[in-house]
């Protein structure tokens, strides 16, 4: 089991900690971390229609980034195009209904019990935890409410007059962004010491090191050889 010691409560909103009380944060990713699997392209897919899906990942390239090694920049350039051509022009409701399904489902089948089990520490301890994730708030949502989770950092989508752009509103929350979006999310500056915060951390790639720098105590659930810098291999020793 993982060190979750600690037990003074915050049940403020997010913003700068108060003088003399430290705000205890575990913040994790999802997909291959708390899912076992990547969790946007197949809602995505499902969300479009696959023949749709398949075309608009061939033309933005997204097969060949998300299964190769591409630049920051240009990963987010061709997630940013394939969502702006699957999902433009349909209706947000229709996709928050889609999300809500697809949420049950990852709850009954695809997420790891032993980090389900991780963030039910956290919350029993009295910690606010979140996911950040490059996936969509629209269904992460939902799981953080099932799992009695505090907030969600994840990718939204724009609309207009409840019709969708296709635009994100943030930029990708990935690498850099998680932990900007997470220290605007503390109310911390974009850079410097973690005051008044004591931050767990959970990731399992690349597009996760930025956050798991920031954190006070850094778990990796990727491959052990590609484990960072600062963080240690998550242990599920006695897990099921």
């Amino acid at each position: 089991m993982n060190d979750l010691s600690g037990s003074d409560r915050s049940d403020a909103a997010p913003g700068p900690a108060a003088v003399g009380r430290v705000r205890r944060v575990a913040a994790f990713d999802f997909d291959g971390t708390v899912s076992r699997r990547d969790t946007l392209m197949p809602f995505v897919a499902r969300f479009a229609g696959v023949p749709r899906s398949a075309l608009g990942t061939v033309r933005t390239g997204w097969s060949s980034v998300s299964g190769g090694n591409p630049n920051r920049a240009d990963r987010d350039a061709v997630k940013a195009e394939m969502l702006r051509r699957l999902v433009a022009g349909r209706d947000e409701r229709d996709l928050d209904r889609a999300a809500g399904r697809y949420a049950a489902a990852l709850i009954d089948r695809a997420l790891r019990p032993e980090m389900v089990d991780e963030i039910r520490r956290h919350v029993a301890a009295g910690h606010q935890t979140l996911f950040v994730s490059a996936s969509l708030v629209n269904y992460l949502r939902p799981i953080a409410r099932y799992l009695h989770m505090t907030d969600v950092i994840a990718v939204e989508l724009d609309q207009r007059d409840g019709v969708l752009t296709g635009a994100m509103v943030h930029p990708n929350v990935r690498a850099e962004q998680k932990a900007l979006r997470l220290r605007e999310w503390l109310g911390l500056p974009a850079q410097g010491p973690t005051e008044g915060v004591e931050l767990w951390a959970y990731g399992n790639s690349s597009g996760d090191h930025e956050l798991l720098a920031m954190a006070d105590h850094a778990y990796w659930l990727g491959k052990e050889r590609a484990c960072p810098p600062g963080a240690v291999q998550f242990d599920v020793r006695g897990f099921g």
